[in-house]
């Protein structure tokens, strides 16, 4: 079981470039950063944890362009994986994210992982010209005129919502096939698109019981006919705690995802590297506890 650093990024404190060091450094294996182009000041949807129009902090409002701030990171890392957490890309053109994250994957060797969401923000994907209706269906457009581009020499698509005729891109993907994650609630109706459409899912802190989320996310995967197992990446809330990684690892978890703050860049170093000591003596504990 991997771990990973996500940066909730803003326009203050660390910068993703010093935080992708920090993480490549500490041993972490993916580092990952979140997506909202604009937030409306009038929203009628309400935040999926506060429950009503109020944010949790003001962070929704100051968040870096992801894939910028992911270029930043490729520049400066080696072998950490650079993802999201999550981006939305019915709020782009689909063609021109293609070429971003296809750009992206060439530069950096390879390293690139996409967690997507549906959109909790139904404002702000308004003023993108996405049906609040129609936000899943139009996301599997983008996931699948998207692989066109990255792999097929003479890329063609026809959707309701994404149109080209045959067309030349470059770069392709290093990767034959890029991972697509969705972070979304663990219920029934996700697992069943993810189970069709992507590659594994992000779990979000409304998820208390994980165990149960990820079981039902295998029988879902398994009705689906798909082989092997979902990539499952676990967006912990809590300190790591042996006994709880432990039930993670023994779920077939993938990784474990750990925040950290945008405060000065000495603060986040050191919240990061206290994050690392613990991850440590957990993966000395399991050592231990194989080797017997």
């Amino acid at each position: 079981m991997d771990f990973g650093i996500v940066l909730f990024t803003s326009d203050r404190g660390i910068s993703p470039a010093d935080a992708a060091v920090a993480a490549e450094k500490n041993g972490f294996r993916t580092f990952y950063v979140p997506e909202h182009s604009h937030i409306p000041t009038k929203r009628e949807v309400a935040h999926p944890v506060t429950g009503d129009a109020s944010l949790p902090d003001d962070r929704y409002m100051r968040t870096l362009d992801p894939w910028v701030s992911l270029a930043t990171a490729c520049a400066v890392t080696t072998e950490i994986r650079l993802s999201t957490a999550v981006c939305l890309p019915v709020a782009h053109d689909c063609i021109t994210l293609a070429k971003s994250i296809a750009s992206l994957d060439h530069l950096s060797g390879g390293r690139v992982e996409v967690c997507a969401g549906f959109g909790w923000n139904l404002d702000e994907l308004a003023d993108h010209n996405v049906p609040a209706g129609s936000r899943r269906n139009m996301l599997r457009e983008y996931i699948e005129a998207m692989r066109e581009l990255w792999i097929k020499e003479e890329a063609s698509y026809s959707g309701e919502f994404v149109n080209y005729g045959p067309s030349w891109a470059w770069p392709k993907t290093v990767q034959e096939h890029v991972p697509v994650l969705i972070g979304a609630t663990g219920n029934e109706k996700n697992f069943k698109w993810i189970a069709k459409h992507a590659d594994g899912w992000m779990s979000t802190p409304k998820d208390a019981d994980v165990q149960r989320s990820v079981n039902s996310l295998y029988a879902e995967w398994d009705s689906a006919g798909r082989t092997g197992r979902p990539r499952v990446v676990v967006l912990d809330m809590q300190k790591p705690e042996p006994s709880r990684l432990s039930l993670l690892a023994d779920l077939g978890v993938s990784e474990v995802v750990y925040g950290i703050p945008d405060r000065p860049t000495e603060e986040a170093q050191a919240h990061l590297a206290r994050l690392a000591d613990k991850v440590d003596t957990f993966g000395r504990i399991a050592a231990g506890a194989a080797a017997q």
